[in-house]
């Protein structure tokens, strides 16, 4: 083995040297975590399963890292153009994963296996780089390997370990994921050509400057060219997963955040608008007082003069509170500032909702549910849980045992809570497991269920902390209503046989049964 690079002297060149070299392993560190975590991300918003995207894109990029670790040792011999041809390769396909994932999942319908081969490949070419770049270190000067090893994982774990947070703090809130995995790739292959065509340059025949020149300008034009198209291309393939014209599209720092608006014909029916968060349909503006005069106006039949409000946003649920004079301060907590900043904004949804966030009663606080209630102090005389269905790991927790109980106290003397539960014909285990949640956490239970057409058969669930179910009714005082009255109760209480009551255990925060309930019932519609 030859004692130095051709051209690096001793001293003070050699230093600079090794450190170019671990720089480039602190970078390409950076690029490889933030390609997994991009990866993850894109499945957790697609298709809200967070724990089995990890899962999937981390198993599969560590497996292909040790076989590429392998398939590296033949390249050996021609390390630098190796490597050099490595970055260019990882980078081109590391910077177009997400656009490419996003189109396989917009028009092809086949997200989970791209997901596969992609994480795949790219755990390949990662797997390749710490075999070339260990050969490197030592071609500048050999060291005992335990101490270059040392040297290539210290600046590798430092590298991820700005990786990772680059990517939720810098790069999602300055580029999006779209563009965020191209600007990566750029800074992949940059600091892959720069430490070949510097340190090792007297390594490369003059074929190997031209083919990697070469590639290197493919790459460029490549991932330029996909930066300027970024924009219009998440626009077409966003609009390709809703049926609907998309007038808003953004995401926040929590969720995608979708409203469309129909467009319909001359003299003939409606204008739809419809909001979507993460892709599952939040309302239909054709329908939504179904949803929200049955979710709100029977919990409000006993005390109601202070209400907390979990979710609802879009304050849709809080219109309806506001009808009543006697309700005096309602406190919504709701986790994402930017839906509501749209329900004040956007005017058709602002009319919608009738301007309900500018009401003087109303104190809104953005921040987690679940952490809001550990620390609550103040007493509510009716709850109302509008949230999210769970279907993702983020929202299983507000639907456990623990979650109620924390509700529990925060009630008032005769209060009771009402809780939106999914569909007790789509998805039934997942319906019953949450009325079995309120009652594992000490709850009386009153379960019923309304005719939402653009949901179909919907489901919530009464409570009480009371000796007996509570009562199904209106409040005598009720302001006129479009779709409830005290005969459509009547038979919201009541379950056909394809639909009453499924023996389920409840849902608890270490096994949230409702979410394997959803993921398995809805995957089927």
């Amino acid at each position: 083995m030859s004692d130095a690079v051709p051209g690096v002297d001793a001293g003070p060149r050699r230093r600079a040297a090794r450190a170019a070299v671990l720089v480039a392993v602190f970078v390409c560190a950076a690029c490889g975590l933030v390609y997994e975590l991009a990866l993850v991300a894109l499945g957790s918003y697609l298709i809200g399963d967070t724990v089995g995207q990890a899962s999937i894109v981390l198993g599969v990029m560590v497996f292909a890292m040790g076989i590429g670790a392998l398939a590296a040792k033949p390249l050996q011999g021609r390390a630098a153009v190796a490597f050099a041809a490595v970055e260019l390769l990882l980078a081109l396909l590391g910077g177009l994963s997400v656009l490419g994932l996003y189109a396989a999942f917009a028009w092809l319908d086949l997200y989970a296996p791209a997901l596969v081969v992609t994480a795949l490949v790219l755990g390949l070419l990662i797997g390749a780089e710490i075999p070339l770049l260990m050969v490197l270190l030592q071609r500048i000067r050999a060291q005992a390997a335990g101490s270059a090893v040392a040297d290539l994982f210290a600046a590798d774990y430092v590298g991820a370990l700005l990786g990772g947070l680059a990517f939720p703090f810098l790069l999602m809130p300055v580029f999006g994921q779209l563009r965020g995995a191209l600007v990566v790739g750029a800074v992949n292959a940059a600091a892959g050509l720069a430490l070949v065509l510097t340190v090792f340059r007297r390594d490369l025949g003059r074929r190997s400057v031209v083919a990697l020149t070469a590639g290197s300008a493919v790459v460029a034009l490549c991932l330029g060219y996909a930066y300027a198209v970024a924009r219009d291309f998440e626009v077409t393939a966003r609009q390709q997963l809703y049926r609907d014209p998309v007038v808003h599209a953004e995401r926040s720092r929590y969720q995608e955040i979708v409203l469309t608006r129909s467009v319909p014909a001359a003299g003939r029916g409606a204008t739809d608008l419809r909001l979507y968060l993460n892709g599952d349909l939040q309302f239909s503006s054709v329908d939504e007082y179904r949803y929200h005069e049955a979710l709100v106006h029977p919990v409000l039949n006993g005390p109601r003069r202070n209400v907390l409000v979990l979710g609802a946003g879009d304050g849709l649920a809080v219109r309806e509170l506001l009808r009543y004079p006697d309700v005096a301060s309602v406190t919504v907590i709701e986790l994402d500032p930017a839906v509501v900043a749209l329900a004040r904004t956007e005017p058709q949804l602002r009319a919608l909702n009738r301007g309900a966030f500018d009401d003087r009663r109303i104190r809104l606080v953005h921040t987690d549910a679940f952490g809001w209630l550990r620390s609550a102090a103040d007493r509510f005389d009716a709850v109302i849980v509008d949230l999210p269905d769970p279907d993702e790991t983020a929202t299983a927790k507000l639907y456990s045992v623990e979650f109620y109980a924390l509700v529990r106290n925060v009630l008032a003397d005769g209060a009771r809570i009402v809780v939106q539960a999914g569909s007790p014909y789509f998805a039934p285990r997942s319906y019953w497991c949450i009325e079995a949640s309120l009652r594992g956490a000490g709850f009386a239970t009153r379960p019923y269920h309304v005719d939402v057409p653009s949901f179909g058969d919907w489901g919530f669930v009464l409570g009480a902390d009371a000796s007996g179910p509570p009562s199904l009714a209106l409040p005598a005082d009720a302001p006129p209503l479009r779709s409830l009255d005290a005969e459509t109760l009547v038979s919201a209480a009541n379950f056909p046989p394809d639909r009453r009551r499924v023996p389920v255990e409840p849902s608890t925060l270490l096994h949230p049964r409702v979410l394997e309930y959803a993921r398995a019932e809805w995957r089927g519609y």
